[in-house]
């Protein structure tokens, strides 16, 4: 569809004035719901600036396109505004906003709304339309402005031409890659075709996008290219450029220096390119992005591989819970098999959990040979993943780090590999390969696990004692701050050392009782029980302050908290730990000292709420009422947190 189709006269404000950004985003949807083309404006609004807390719509040269796909928008619609004066938009170039394309879309109307940014995009670029939109009239100048735009060969690939000689000129290549892949993406292939078609050359661009790769460089074209461009601020795939002139640079540049890279393509005034064994140059170029929101993205890498294995493994673990706590248990009366199956099937689920968070911060770093290293951090992290191993020589006297160390193991891995880089740039081109394959993989896996096991989890071991300790020198009459103590020690590193300290001593406590139960016990399980359920609760209160897929995340912990798996919170404590788990923390605290106030004892060390409804816990009203508590606690704190992050 037509960016003209799409602009409706009815809606268009060429004489904006407000003070700042939301209440532009307020008097757009006022004046489409003077139409009638928005249900609930309010809902549009929220949907609105949801979008721009995730990063910035104002795109540069005085353009913002803030969009949103909603049920309450009836059809496809572009609402424009322009503001003489200039809004502070928190725009990618600091300059002010003049020109507002706000893009609406239906909800199911699929990546619609990423193809028209991608169209406006384009045309945007184009010599004189931005001026021209500075200076119009009426509003049909815009509808005509952009279909004659449009019209003017739009859609027409840029084409071969003939040199002086007879002979065809130089043949370029161009990917472009912003971060969120919307408009920048596309501003730079523009920019670039237009600066080849005025050099006379012939160009093909491969664009990144939100909606995927469009324009894909074939391996006939990479043979074929006199140089490439790589114009991107986000990782592509670079091993298929090996020993091609490659020019490696960021989006912004391909939109404000198209002409000169180009000129430097057609003078191959570009080094070539080696894929083995280097780290790609675009990770060492993030100029626009600080220390922390390249760390942030290394760490999300982590965890959304992550999060699959976390949900698989909860739920099934859960599962095996229908027909007893003990179930699983060959031993126990409750045993029944296809529960042995679930649990050992969670149970193997779980296990990859940390090796694939590390391994994969570790590929974002240093690619594929981060990999391998940051999968075995991860494994060196909780030893007990290889159980026949761990249960020998030095590994029995080990205690796992837990999430924590996995994350520090997958920043190590980076960092080895970035090291071992430099160690051996020495080599020749012709060992190049062993680098990658034999030199890398080996001291890398020796340097992380000497590192894991003896600087990052050696230690853990003394900790662990000493919280175990320091848990039994609290006198028991201050049974609650005892609680509240080892509640909130079963969400901090969760399954690390002090997680592990509290629940030792719970089990332990239970152990010696010899039948009468252990209160400890019973504030350790709630506070293990809470950050699921925190987590659940806090995406179902706010919704709106969560995207999408984390919601869909977030709501399966339901099922785990419940089941007493702290593990479904991992996700979203490594995520932003700073912040998750002190909230997390806090209510978990709460819960364990309510649980120790009700004089809640619990005759065995697992099972949440299939312990209570089997009589395993004492007092379970108020022992359910401490865990609901205590979870609504956090949840509050979270979306607070997260709130004043945004």
């Amino acid at each position: 569809m037509k960016i003209s189709d799409l602009l409706n006269i009815e809606v268009m404000d060429l004489d904006l004035i407000v003070r700042n950004k939301s209440e532009a985003l307020k008097s757009l949807v006022n004046n489409l719901d003077q139409i009638g083309g928005v249900s609930d404006p309010e809902e549009l609004i929220q949907a609105l600036k949801k979008r721009e807390q995730l990063s910035t719509t104002g795109v540069g040269n005085g353009v913002a396109m803030p969009h949103a796909q909603s049920s309450t928008i009836k059809k496809p619609i572009i609402i424009f505004a322009r503001s003489q004066k200039g809004i502070n938009w928190e725009a990618m170039d600091e300059k002010g906003v003049h020109l507002i394309f706000m893009i609406l879309m239906p909800e199911h109307s699929s990546n619609e709304h990423l193809t028209t940014i991608a169209s406006l995009s384009k045309v945007l670029m184009k010599p004189g339309v931005i001026e021209h939109l500075m200076t119009v009239n009426h509003a049909q100048e815009v509808v005509n402005l952009f279909s004659n735009a449009q019209e003017d060969k739009e859609d027409q690939k840029t084409k071969k031409s003939i040199n002086n000689t007879g002979q065809l000129d130089s043949y370029i290549l161009a990917v472009t890659a912003c971060p969120t892949g919307i408009a920048h993406t596309f501003m730079a292939e523009e920019k670039l075709k237009e600066a080849a078609q005025k050099a006379g050359i012939t160009i093909k661009v491969e664009t990144n996008g939100q909606a995927g790769i469009a324009n894909k460089l074939t391996r006939s074209d990479i043979q074929k290219a006199d140089a490439i461009i790589v114009a991107a601020d986000k990782q592509v795939e670079m091993q298929r450029f090996d020993g091609k002139p490659v020019i490696i640079t960021s989006v912004s540049e391909g939109i404000n220096k198209a002409d000169k890279l180009i000129e430097r393509a057609v003078h191959i005034d570009a080094p070539i390119y080696h894929a083995k064994g280097e780290r790609p140059k675009w990770q060492e170029q993030e100029e626009n992005e600080s220390m922390g929101r390249q760390i942030y993205k290394h760490l999300m890498n982590g965890v959304s591989h992550m999060l699959p294995f976390v949900v698989a493994g909860g739920i099934l673990i859960a599962l095996s819970f229908f027909w007893g706590i003990n179930s699983a248990d060959p031993t126990s009366s409750e045993y029944h098999p296809l529960a042995q199956i679930l649990k050992t099937v969670g149970g193997m689920s779980f296990a990859l959990m940390l090796p694939i968070l590390s391994g994969f911060i570790g590929q974002s770093i240093a690619d594929r040979p981060g990999l391998i290293v940051g999968l075995m951090g991860g494994v060196f992290a909780n030893p007990g993943v290889l159980s026949s191993y761990s249960e020998q020589g030095i590994f029995e006297h080990l205690v796992p780090s837990g999430f924590l160390g996995a994350l520090i193991a997958g920043f190590l891995a980076g960092a080895i590999i970035k090291g071992l880089q430099i160690c051996f740039k020495w080599m020749p081109k012709s060992l190049e390969g062993m680098k990658s394959i034999f030199i890398f993989p080996v001291l890398g896996v020796l340097i992380i696990g000497i590192l894991m096991l003896f600087v990052v989890n050696g230690p853990m071991g003394a900790v662990m004692t000493w919280l175990m300790n320091a848990i039994d020198s609290i006198p028991r009459e201050w049974g609650i701050l005892l609680g509240f103590v080892v509640g909130a020690m079963m969400s901090i590193d969760m399954g690390g050392p002090i997680n592990k300290a509290a629940y030792v001593t719970g089990t332990a406590l239970v152990t010696q009782a010899q039948g009468a139960g252990s209160d400890v016990m019973a504030a350790v399980m709630v506070g293990g029980m809470v950050p699921p359920m925190a987590i659940a609760l806090a995406a179902t209160i706010k919704p709106k302050s969560w995207t999408k897929q984390e919601r869909s995340s977030a709501y399966v912990n339901y099922a785990m908290g419940a089941s007493f798996i702290t593990e479904g919170a991992i996700p979203f404590a490594a995520a932003d730990p700073l912040r998750v788990i002190p909230s997390l923390a806090i209510g978990a605290g709460i819960a364990g000292a309510l649980s120790m106030a009700f004089n809640c004892v619990s005759l065995v060390p697992h099972g949440g709420i299939f312990a209570v409804a089997a009589g395993g816990v004492s007092n379970p009203i108020m022992y359910l009422l401490s865990w609901l508590v205590g979870s609504l606690l956090s949840a509050i704190l979270l979306n607070l947190t997260r709130r004043m992050k945004d």
